[in-house]
């Protein structure tokens, strides 16, 4: 277990007692669109954090080269997806 993990608490990178003493103003109302009941059709029901999905996965450790991980993830964003992709058409 790494030691120094737990010696600092998380911190978001927020102000959050500023962000609970903002009272939010009748015109900020005005900068959030209508919702419509396509933008609600659209909507993904979630459980947490994580999408409802009727596939389940399985969390395992894999060991790779560093030089495989670092090329997929030169990539790009989403290079985790795109590699279970791959991987489920084998």
């Amino acid at each position: 277990m790494n030691a120094k993990r737990n010696d600092s608490p998380h911190s978001y990178g927020s102000n959050f007692t500023l962000v609970d003493a903002h009272e939010i103003q009748h015109t900020e109302y005005e900068e959030l669109p209508e919702l419509t009941d396509e933008m609600i059709a659209r909507g993904t029901l979630q459980d947490g954090e994580q999408p409802i999905d009727s596939r389940v996965d399985e969390l395992i450790s894999l060991k790779l080269p560093v030089a495989a991980i670092e090329r997929w993830q030169a990539t790009g964003p989403d290079w985790q997806k795109r590699m279970i992709d791959l991987l489920s058409k084998i």
